[in-house]
């Protein structure tokens, strides 16, 4: 197994990177890419860039030029409902593109050729990755602490359906129209539905997992997200990661 590390965050790429040993850096296709192993299984990270096209882009690199047959991809996203709060994590189980509207030669939300109208993640990754999160959020305890000092207070775990589209939803009216069209969405990003459509076509492993740094409240929104990211994407994305590479050895998966 050659594992896909995705972060869709520089800072979160940044900590990841200081995890990985061995490396060799490769740059083209306006990306670099960071081969080297990871608590001894091999691995190639890189930053997704932002957007649909972007994170396809990067996500066909790392299966085409590196032979990856397992892709990871963390980073953050915004709550689309009340019930979920900053420092909440979302494992994802299906991704949807909610701005794919070819109306009216198919459904809305369907993408072309494919006859779907979502990519749904395989369940033992999305248990996988249920249990790599679990396991973080409750062995760290010096973190949780840290949160709580940024009244961030037990964060919480929820598995369901993730939305990616190339808007970003600044305002809680855009929230709330997704949410109508697409009601079973828990957040929203701009790049996961797009690297499961690839991983779908070349029928490699994903797992998804997105951690909330945008609120579904308006008035809090935008400085609220800013000072999540800043203090503590980077940790919960590298601490999930090593707890997932460790469910792979102790299930024989490498």
């Amino acid at each position: 197994m050659k594992l896909g590390l995705i972060g869709s965050a520089p800072e979160d790429m940044e900590r990841i990177l200081k995890t990985i040993g061995n490396k060799r850096i490769h740059e083209h296709g306006n990306r670099v890419f960071y081969e080297g192993t990871l608590l001894g299984i091999p691995v190639v990270a890189v930053f997704s860039r932002w957007g649909k096209v972007a994170a396809a882009v990067t996500a066909a690199n790392l299966i085409i030029e590196y032979g990856v047959d397992h892709i990871f991809f963390t980073g953050v996203a915004r709550a689309l409902s009340g019930d979920l709060h900053v420092g909440d994590v979302v494992v994802a189980q299906r991704l949807f593109q909610h701005d794919m509207d070819a109306r009216p030669l198919m459904r809305r939300f369907e993408v072309p050729l494919t006859g779907k109208t979502s990519f749904e993640i395989a369940e033992k990754q999305v248990e996988m990755s249920r249990q790599a999160v679990y396991n973080f959020l409750k062995n760290a305890k010096d973190f949780r602490a840290a949160l709580v000092e940024n009244d961030i207070e037990q964060p919480r775990l929820f598995v369901g359906d993730v939305a990616s589209g190339d808007l970003y939803l600044s305002t809680q009216d855009m929230c709330k129209a997704l949410n109508r069209n697409l009601p079973s969405v828990l957040c929203a990003d701009m790049e996961s539905a797009a690297v499961a459509q690839v991983c779908d076509d070349y029928g490699v492993l994903l797992c998804v997992v997105r951690i909330i740094s945008d609120s579904f409240e308006e008035s809090r929104h935008a400085d609220t997200a800013r000072n999540f990211v800043e203090r503590h994407s980077a940790d919960y994305s590298v601490a999930i990661i090593g707890e997932y590479v460790a469910l792979l050895q102790e299930n024989g998966l490498l």
